[in-house]
């Protein structure tokens, strides 16, 4: 199933507005034209990729306080060592992400982090 489908669904089910994009490009105008309570950023994106996405979200004034949820193929582990090299090749204060989903995600798992985030 497409990853964009079930997560609409599982948020739409549950009674939040879902707003989904297909790309960084539009995620990030989208997210700064609506200012969203939370993002699901799946890292795997066409484009520029989500790790990218996740940098300019971070250092955006407006969007930076926004919680963010990682959902990713790669182990948890492996990201978060990644956004350190990065932090390091940059020179940059780049956060981990509030919250770091494995995928397939658990649709209750995912709930449970999203409300623990709103």
């Amino acid at each position: 199933m497409d990853m964009r489908i079930f997560l609409t669904t599982l948020f739409e089910t549950s009674g939040y507005e879902a707003v989904v994009t297909k790309n960084g490009r539009d995620g990030y105008r989208i997210a700064k034209e609506i200012e969203p309570d939370l993002i699901v950023l799946d890292i795997m994106m066409p484009g520029e990729g989500g790790v990218h996405m996740y940098r300019h979200l971070k250092t955006d004034k407006t969007l930076k306080e926004i919680p963010i949820i990682m959902l990713s193929a790669v182990e948890e582990k492996t990201f978060l060592h990644y956004i350190k090299m990065l932090r390091i090749r940059l020179n940059d204060t780049i956060p981990q992400p509030d919250a770091y989903v494995e995928k397939p995600p658990e649709p209750e798992e995912l709930l449970k982090i999203a409300e623990s985030l709103l």
